[in-house]
């Protein structure tokens, strides 16, 4: 019986395909407006996941002034030197590495190619706290970190600019006036915050950074790689206070250095990500409901159209039931049809997108399975009461309809 029922409603839905194409598009819009928004919120969020992971994973950056940079008006705050590193690394529980950083840029040369750069200065532990992997070669050793020896290694931007298809390692190239031997390439990492080219660098000892570009032994960045079991809270606390006391900040005076956690930067960006999406995928799930009033409408219709049919089973014995059975099955075979319709146009319009906006295509099965259920109940809410009214129609009042 239930198959019987089955063929006659999609029959139906047969001998009407446009009137049934048109009944089902505001499910098809809204399911693929849904999963379209969702995917690419889930990108987005992925993508802002991996930029601040290319920032290290638990890492205090402390730097003088109260934001990114001394701030405008006043007298500019002292920058950090080695010795508050030191005292940092020995004083402070919970810290896995700190590690000193001096910057500044130039003009790199190799033959007839040039290219304009960073100049990062720092020590081995660097690639520990940021884990940034060493393509090929090797890092510094301690002696070449103490002599500051004019040694380096390349970002990849840097090494296919000046180096193209060679291999850069044990070769030399000038860096402003100095000349410096390549030891070690790094693997690519990408776009960072502020769409910076993280690859676009070149790393010396802090020392050869210090003596032949900055001029002077201040360092303008620590990195401090905390150990995840501990509370990064109080760890800042710890090192504010230490860093107070070293720069003589007494009484209610305010700090003229600034901590910036990673990973609570990250915890929020994320979670504004995903309110943004959910946000998103509501407002477009507004157009399912208006597919399954759309639903409901044309069921109104249809059971108004073949009132002398329903009339004419129910006098031959058809049940009520099966009846209300029929329009309910054509309801949702239509809300059905028209959610994989729109799953498909979802993971067309998202294969399309995500590289427009630069984040990655990430299938989700869940919110895919989420919305072919929600158009199937469309169907159900939206097509009950026609096939309600159907079942309620009394035989003889539908066989005198015209």
């Amino acid at each position: 019986m239930l198959i019987t029922i089955i063929a006659l409603a999609f029959g139906e839905i047969r001998r009407h395909l446009l009137r049934s194409f048109l009944t089902i598009l505001g499910i098809v819009i809204g399911v693929s407006a849904v999963v379209t928004m969702v995917t690419l919120g889930d990108g987005a969020t992925a993508a802002v996941k991996a930029q601040i992971s290319g920032l290290g994973a638990n890492i205090l950056q402390i730097r003088p002034g109260q934001g990114f940079g001394h701030g405008g008006g006043g007298p500019q705050p002292p920058n950090f030197d080695q010795a508050d590193v030191d005292a940092i690394r020995a004083q402070i529980t919970g810290v896995t590495a700190v590690v000193p950083q001096a910057q500044s840029s130039g003009m790199a040369v190799r033959n007839a190619a040039n290219w304009s750069t960073t100049i990062t200065g720092t020590t081995g532990d660097y690639f520990v706290a940021q884990q940034w992997r060493i393509a090929s070669g090797r890092t510094f050793t301690a002696a070449e970190e103490q002599a500051g020896k004019a040694v380096c290694i390349l970002g990849s931007t840097v090494q296919k600019n000046l180096f193209r298809s060679e291999d850069p390692l044990g070769q030399r190239f000038r860096i402003r006036d100095l000349s410096c031997e390549v030891i070690g390439t790094l693997a690519t990492r990408g776009q960072g915050g502020g769409a910076n080219d993280q690859d676009d660098v070149v790393v010396m000892p802090i020392k050869a950074v210090q003596r032949r570009f900055t001029g002077n032994r201040d360092v303008r960045l620590i990195l401090v790689a905390a150990n995840p079991d501990y509370d990064s809270t109080a760890l800042q606390a710890s090192i504010s206070t230490l860093l107070r006391e070293r720069r003589n900040i007494t009484g209610a005076k305010q700090d003229d250095f600034n901590i910036f956690d990673t990973r609570q930067i990250a915890e929020t960006l994320q979670g504004t990500t995903k309110i943004l999406t959910a946000l998103l995928g509501a407002v477009a799930a507004v157009s399912l409901l208006v597919g399954g009033i759309g639903i409901m409408n044309i069921m109104l219709v249809s059971v108004t159209e073949r009132t002398r049919e329903i009339g004419i089973r129910l006098a031959i014995g058809a049940l009520a039931n099966e009846v209300l059975l029929q329009f309910l099955v054509e309801a949702v075979a239509l809300s059905c049809l028209g959610g994989v319709i729109g799953l498909v146009f979802a993971l067309i319009a998202s294969v399309a997108l995500a590289p427009v906006l630069q984040v990655p295509f990430l299938f989700g099965v869940q919110i895919n399975l989420l919305a072919f259920v929600f158009s199937a109940l469309i169907g159900v809410v939206f097509g009950y009461f026609p096939a309600r009214r159907a079942a309620n129609l009394n035989p003889i009042d539908a066989l005198r309809h015209e």
